[in-house]
């Protein structure tokens, strides 16, 4: 071992709490990367197989009553690899042991060999047998909430007609990976069920013998899905097809999409604060280090040692921080995210789980980190190549110190002389100062981008569902009707007021963009179920033209006044223009809807309805169950408290989860910035602490020159963090934007002062570590020492 390798060691291991807590900053940056790159790699890598190898389709399409004389002229489309036509039909279950009314869909089965397309996942049991009446397998989620096993039995509405029956199958499907019920804003596997039976027995059910409404498409690798899709529109146009979409319109998929999406968005985010403090970190202390070595390497440069030596050096000491700290990030990435692909295994429902670790993502984190450490520390390296011998065995010249303006007039009286000589070393070094309060306030910004989240989703839900959806429940026919379907439902026990809506499938169109929507007929002065502005105040629907959200404006670029060509994908498919009345707000979804009465007109079929917003006297909900539970016409309920309290209850496991990891991941930072700042003064100042002690000042007098600076940067910090944190927020905001979801920024006040007790906490802990310090000073040795 070389001179020099030892002289390392030696640095290493009597500066140990800094380099490790530089270390550990830097650990935190590699282990979120590893963290996101890798759970986005394992849910993308578990996504792909599981669709691969259960054949998921690439498209999709519907109609009313389709000839299965079509599924051989869709497979004969050039590009098309497999296509299977099959039935899919709504249901309303009764589920021993639960008062409420679940809901789900019923999917047919081939009655000679397996599906070709959306191929099932068997957990247990068999699947149903086509000469053996009211077999259903069902979904695995859906079983495990109920302790249902193969041999149970529940009772469904389907089509219209009640049926008994047996669970002989549990199993799970690519389709229903990210299974979401009828107005649910997350999955709820206790009120939503996906089941199959054989297709003779469902044709017989629901009137389809020799037809079909609901077909998927499998394509050749390379083939272009616009045209195919084109040719299965026309196909299924004259049997009332609402039009082929792609998977990235296909819910559960959708969902996983947006999920990766934020993945990626905490790639990009979340690591470089880390990289950004480590780098800041490493200059201080290797500035330090190079400036109380000074004599040491004039000594290495007069006995004939390089300046690539001497560089290489330094440069060795920050890559030995760099490696300490890429294995424990490696460590606590790979851990994380295995806990993480896990939580994915547990909240969307894949048969298996691939958790990916390749070698590039370490590869990756440990070079980005060893160019964030080595650029950090040029700096510091330039100054000990530059020093020629002769003066850098000389002390450094000693600093020139002049009255500051504030001394000239005065304002410095009104402080004590220990206060004076605080802030005039602030003054002295104000990048550094600078600096130090900018990485404290990484840590402010850091926990005020973790905490944002509790605040906005509960606003969120007040504005889902007290401002804009206030009705207790959301009743859905199996199929539109007339204006006597709502006298109906407004007549059913324990219903106080009923408000008619309809849903009508569009493809709306302006200028080069395109999206499959959905338009939302209300009735003129709805109070259950209202339309919010921007500024979320409650608005009439425009009588013509149509209200926007802010989401969907963004992806087809529309302003008020702009003119759309509205697609009407059902009932007669005509094509209309129309124009942009209002853009609203909405966090869920692509949300489009017009006046009840004009929407009407638009489609052009007489008034009709989809269903009713419904307000119920809680009293009376079992009876209003029951009766729902008996009425053949209706298609499906979604539960407003149901589904406020389910999303809830999923969002707040998410943010403390993270929240507690931010918490952790910020102290670091904070405790990194801090610590190594109060010991790199602490080490500066020695001579001048020691002669205090010596002209007689009490360790806790002498304390405070230390702990004055401190305050003042940690003080200068909060501000800072709070526009940091602001600017972060928004970044994730964006990043976690999706046609789905979308998170309103608000950062309360409470936030901001919790992110900054926190920081302050820490930096007292690191108060007290420098003021051991200072009481454990050695005086002799100290002012023997030549600065």
């Amino acid at each position: 071992m070389s001179a020099l390798d030892k002289k390392l060691l030696r640095d290493l291991r009597r500066l140990w709490v800094q380099t490790l807590a530089i270390a550990l900053v830097l650990a935190c940056g590699v282990a979120t990367l590893i963290l996101a790159v890798g759970s986005y790699r394992s849910l993308e890598e578990t996504r792909a197989a599981y669709y691969e190898r259960y054949r998921f389709a690439h498209l999709f399409a519907t109609a009313t009553r389709a000839p299965e004389r079509l599924e051989d002229e869709v497979r004969r489309l050039p590009g098309v690899a497999a296509a299977e036509a099959r039935i899919q039909e709504s249901a309303i279950l009764d589920v021993p042991g639960m008062p409420e009314p679940a809901s789900g869909f019923v999917i047919s089965l081939p009655d000679v060999g397996a599906s070709t397309l959306n191929r099932l996942y068997l957990k247990s049991g068999r699947l149903p047998s086509s000469t053996r009446v009211g077999e259903i397998a069902v979904t695995y989620g859906f079983a495990s909430a109920h302790s249902l096993t193969p041999g149970s039995s529940l009772s469904a509405i389907i089509h219209g007609k009640r049926r008994a029956l047996k669970i002989v199958g549990i199993v799970q499907s690519p389709e229903f990976v990210y299974a979401l019920g009828p107005g649910e804003l997350v999955p709820d596997d206790r009120r939503f069920a996906v089941m199959w039976m054989s297709k003779r027995e469902l044709e017989a059910i629901t009137d389809r013998k020799g037809a079909f409404n609901n077909l998927s498409i499998l394509l050749l690798r390379n083939a272009r899905p616009e045209p195919i899709k084109k040719s299965v529109d026309a196909l299924l146009r004259p049997f009332g097809g609402t039009g082929a979409y792609e998977r990235r319109d296909q819910i559960s998929h959708a969902f996983l999409d947006g999920e990766l999406d934020q993945l990626a968005a905490m790639a990009r985010v979340i690591p470089p604060v880390f990289l950004f403090v480590s780098a800041f970190l490493i200059n201080m202390i290797l500035s330090r280090l190079v400036a109380l070595e000074r004599e040491q390497i004039g000594l290495l440069k007069a006995l004939g040692y390089t300046n690539w030596t001497i560089a290489w050096h330094y440069i060795k000491f920050v890559l030995t921080i760099t490696l300490v700290g890429c294995l424990i990030g490696a460590a606590a990435g790979t851990w994380l995210g295995r806990g993480m692909t896990e939580l994915y295994g547990a909240f969307f429902s894949f048969p298996f789980l691939i958790f990916t670790s390749d070698l590039d993502v370490y590869i990756i984190a440990a070079s980005v980190s060893a160019v964030a450490a080595v650029g950090g520390a040029l700096k510091a390296v330039i100054e000990a190549v530059r020093l020629a011998p002769a003066v850098a065995m000389r002390p450094p010249a000693p600093t020139s110190y002049r009255k500051s303006m504030a001394a000239r007039l005065g304002l410095t009286r009104v402080f004590s002389q220990l206060s004076v000589m605080a802030l005039r070393h602030v003054a002295r070094r104000p990048v550094r100062a600078g600096l130090m309060a900018f990485g404290t306030s990484l840590a402010v910004a850091l926990l005020v981008a973790a905490m944002f989240a509790g605040p906005s989703i509960n606003f969120m839900i007040d504005t889902i569902f007290f401002q804009a959806d206030r009705q207790d429940a959301t009743i859905s026919f199996s199929e539109a009707k007339g204006q006597d379907a709502l006298l109906a439902v407004s007549k059913m026990p324990g219903v106080l007021t009923a408000e008619g809506f309809r849903s009508v499938a569009v493809r709306i169109t302006h200028g080069q963009r395109s999206r499959r929507l959905g338009i939302t007929g209300k009735t003129a002065g709805a109070h259950l179920s209202r339309v919010l502005d921007l500024d979320l105040n409650p608005v009439i629907v425009p009588q013509h033209g149509l209200a926007v959200s802010e989401r969907v404006a963004q992806i087809l670029k529309l302003k008020r006044g702009d003119k759309v060509v509205v697609d009407l994908l059902e009932e007669g498919g005509r094509t209309v223009e129309v124009h942009v009345s209002q853009i609203i707000q909405s966090y869920l979804g692509l949300s489009v809807f017009m006046d009840l009465r004009a929407l009407n007109r638009l489609v052009g079929q007489g008034p009709r309805l989809s269903g009713a917003h419904v307000e119920v006297d809680t009293s009376k909900l079992n009876l209003l169950y029951a009766a729902i539970k008996s009425t053949p016409a209706l298609s499906s309920i979604a539960l407003q408290t149901h589904s406020r309290k389910k999303f809830r209850e999923t969002v707040e496991q998410n943010i403390l989860i993270s929240t507690t990891v931010y918490i952790i991941l910020a102290v670091i930072i904070s405790f990194g910035v801090i610590y190594n700042g109060a010991r790199i003064q602490f080490s500066e100042r020695a001579r001048e602490l020691a002669s205090l002690r010596v002209l007689g000042f009490t360790q806790m007098e002498v304390s405070r020159v230390l702990l004055i600076e401190l305050l003042i940067i940690i003080a200068a910090a909060q501000p800072l963090g709070w526009l940091s944190g602001y600017g972060l927020t928004w970044l994730i905001v964006q990043g976690f934007a999706n046609d789905q979801f979308r998170i309103p920024l608000v950062v309360e006040p409470g936030t901001l002062a919790t992110a900054s007790l926190i920081v302050c906490s820490t930096a007292l802990v690191s108060a007290f570590i420098v003021h051991l310090r200072v009481a454990r000073l050695d005086l002799i040795r100290v002012l023997k020492t030549r600065d």
